[in-house]
C-alpha cells in the first residue's frame, strides 16, 4: 500500500475538508461502475477507499504521522519505550469508522451513488448484469480492505453429438483464454442447458476468478435426427430386400442391432424399435430406402415394363 496522502494527492497537513474533497474526485473518477471493464481503476478505487479511512480516522491519522502504524494500518515494531507495538485499531472495515466527526467513504459513496442506482456496487457482473461487489459489505485478511471482487462469468458455447449426450460423456471445451478442459455432461443433458465450472472464468485482481457457464447445442447429426426423445434414422435396402423380407442391421445410439424387414414392406411408413431413442424414454424410428442396382439391369428392366403392361398397381391419388 502506497502512502495514504500520495494516494489521495494530498499534502500532510491537509484539512479534513481537504481529504474528503480528494476522495470524492478520485471516487467518482475510479468507481468500478464508471469503469466496468478496467481492472486497474477497480485497484485505483480500492486503494482511495484505503487510504480515505485510514486518514479520515483522527486517531488513526495521528499513529500513521508518528509511524506507530504503516499504510495498511498494520503496528510498525518501535521498540520497548515508545509504546510497545502501537496503540489504536486496525483492520477496520472500510467506512466503518469515521473518527471524531468526519465522513466515511461509504457516507461520501452514498452521495454520488444516486446516479448508479442508488447502492455502491463494484463492477463484476454475471451474465444477467447483477452486482457481484459490495465494496463495504466485507474486509479483507488482516482487515483494512474492501472485500474482494469475484472475476466476470463467461458463456461458452458448445456442440456436442447425441451420441456423447446419450452416453453423458466427457467432451473437450476450450476455454477463451485458450485452455482446454474435459467437461463430464451430465446425465440426459437438454439443449440450452448450462454447466458451471467453478473458477474458470475472467480472473480479478481482487479475489476469487468468475466462472464459466458452459451452454449445450446439439450438433447435427450425419445418421440421426431427433425429433423431442425420439430420433430417426434412415436404412438403405436393395429391392429385393424390400420384396422378399431380410433381417437388416440399422445403427442406434446404443450400437448397431438387427431388425427384421418383413416381406412386401411399406416403405412409406417407419419402423419403431422401442426404447431406442434418446436416453432410452424415446424411440427410434426406421425409414426404409429402397436403392436400385447401380448403372441399371436388363432383366429388372423387363421385369419392370411387363408389371407395368400387365399388373399396375395405384400408389397415388
Amino acid at each position: 500500500m502506497r502512502d495514504p496522502y500520495t494516494v489521495l494527492g494530498v499534502s500532510r497537513s491537509a484539512s479534513e475538508k481537504d481529504i474528503k474533497s480528494a476522495y470524492r474526485k478520485l471516487a467518482k473518477k475510479y468507481h468500478p461502475d464508471q469503469n466496468p471493464d478496467d481492472p486497474s481503476a477497480h485497484g485505483k478505487f480500492a486503494e482511495a477507499t484505503h487510504a480515505y479511512d485510514l486518514l479520515n480516522d483522527k486517531e488513526k491519522r495521528g499513529q500513521f504521522d508518528r509511524g506507530e502504524i504503516d499504510a495498511e494500518g498494520n503496528p510498525r515494531f518501535a521498540g520497548f519505550g515508545n509504546g510497545g507495538f502501537g496503540g489504536g485499531r486496525t483492520g477496520a472495515r472500510p467506512g466503518a469508522g469515521p473518527g471524531a466527526g468526519g465522513f466515511s467513504a461509504e457516507d461520501i459513496l452514498k452521495e454520488f451513488m444516486s446516479g448508479f442506482g442508488g447502492q455502491p456496487r463494484g463492477g463484476a457482473r454475471g451474465p444477467g448484469g447483477g452486482a457481484q461487489w459490495d465494496p463495504f459489505a466485507g474486509t479483507t485478511a488482516g482487515g483494512g480492505g474492501a472485500r474482494m471482487a469475484k472475476g466476470d462469468d463467461v458463456i461458452v458455447n458448445i456442440a456436442v453429438s447425441l451420441d456423447d449426450a446419450h452416453k453423458a460423456a466427457s467432451v473437450p471445451v476450450r476455454m477463451p483464454n485458450g485452455k482446454m478442459l474435459n467437461v463430464k455432461l451430465p446425465d440426459k443433458v437438454e439443449e440450452g442447458q448450462q454447466i458451471r465450472l467453478k473458477g474458470q472464468g475472467t480472473p480479478s485482481p481482487f479475489g476469487e476468478p468468475g466462472d464459466a457457464l458452459v451452454t449445450i447445442k446439439f450438433e447435427r447429426s450425419k445418421t440421426f435426427r431427433r425429433d423431442g426423445q425420439d430420433i430417426r434414422t434412415d436404412v438403405a435396402v436393395t429391392l429385393y430386400e424390400a420384396v422378399l423380407g431380410a433381417k437388416v442391421r440399422v445403427p442406434t445410439l446404443d450400437g448397431s442391432v438387427e431388425l427384421n424387414l418383413p416381406p412386401g414392406v411399406d416403405t412409406s411408413k417407419a419402423l419403431r424399435l422401442k426404447g431406442k431413442g434418446l436416453y432410452g424414454d424415446g424411440d427410434l424410428y426406421v425409414n426404409v430406402r429402397v436403392v436400385l442396382p447401380p448403372g441399371g439391369d436388363a432383366d429388372l428392366e423387363a421385369l419392370a415394363r411387363f408389371m407395368r403392361d400387365q399388373k399396375p398397381y395405384k400408389v397415388r391419388d
